[in-house]
């Protein structure tokens, strides 16, 4: 793997948090697979365009864009050794010969300049250490008047799989969980913050849109909250309550699931984001 500047997350993703994706990617593509459409006809993929895809996880949304673009090609690129075996697994069997996978820092990766005509991330665009530098280089990998589109969490007061774990204030340290401005899931949660970096960056033409969908979580309530509690959230939670402290905080998730049960069992949750989209400039001179 090229040089990583984000060591904290490249350990992460290359541990149990990876690990975690690549085995659960089945149900995670059931939670975000609401964004995938518009997302992807956001970016303006067609027949021939060359896609970069941020954060590819066990790349889903690359193997989408690679069907939309048959003459061209899309390249997933990722910190995660586990979820990239995932993604290159699975484009092989589905018989996707147009798409690759690289393992690499977004930051710092050596992108030849102008190579893409577009560049998408679902939920993958959230945790870079110096995230002006990271979007100056995916712009640097856009070719002039190429596009960016993402997907990132907006409030998390928006998005039903936080409130589920707001449940458990009273049992586990869940603290200011979900706080805009943090390194991670939320660090891009508000508009004027995704105006400030993108700007930065050298990008144009900013529009920030909110959109929502409901994911599915579980079939039934407490299929929902033990993978809920399996995530790298739930997981560092449960880590610092012992054991009778853990068994109540299940059975209190699982409670206040079953209300979000539906007749066939399954549970969904809304998720509110936003839907991003900028340009690079065609000439120097358009740069902010």
């Amino acid at each position: 793997m090229p040089d990583v500047v984000n060591t904290e997350q490249a350990q992460a993703w290359n541990g149990p948090e990876g690990s975690h994706w690549a085995r659960n990617q089945d149900r995670w593509n059931a939670v975000n697979e609401g964004f995938n459409e518009p997302l992807l006809n956001a970016a303006g993929i067609t027949g021939d365009h060359r896609v970069l895809d941020l954060g590819c996880g066990s790349g889903q949304t690359t193997r989408i864009a690679a069907l939309r673009a048959p003459r061209g090609h899309a390249l997933g690129l990722d910190l995660s050794g586990p979820m990239l075996a995932e993604a290159r697994a699975r484009a092989e069997r589905e018989g996707i010969t147009n798409a690759s996978f690289v393992q690499g820092d977004t930051q710092v990766y050596p992108f030849e300049e102008g190579s893409f005509d577009a560049a998408v991330s679902r939920y993958g665009v959230m945790f870079f250490a110096d995230p002006v530098a990271a979007f100056a280089n995916v712009g640097r990998a856009l070719r002039p008047g190429g596009h960016l589109a993402f997907v990132c969490p907006a409030d998390a007061t928006l998005n039903g799989w936080v409130t589920a774990m707001a449940s458990l204030r009273d049992l586990l340290p869940v603290g200011d969980f979900g706080r805009p401005g943090l390194p991670g899931m939320f660090s891009l949660a508000t508009p004027d913050r995704i105006r400030e970096v993108l700007t930065a960056a050298g990008f144009t033409g900013i529009t920030i849109n909110q959109r929502q969908a409901y994911g599915t979580w579980g079939h039934g309530a407490e299929d929902a909250a033990a993978f809920l509690l399996d995530t790298g959230p739930g997981r560092h939670l449960m880590e610092q309550a012992d054991t009778a402290t853990r068994s109540h905080a299940r059975r209190t998730l699982t409670d206040h699931l079953r209300a979000e049960e539906a007749p066939d069992g399954t549970v969904r949750l809304l998720s509110t984001s936003w839907l991003v989209t900028a340009a690079r400039p065609t000439n120097p001179s358009d740069r902010p």
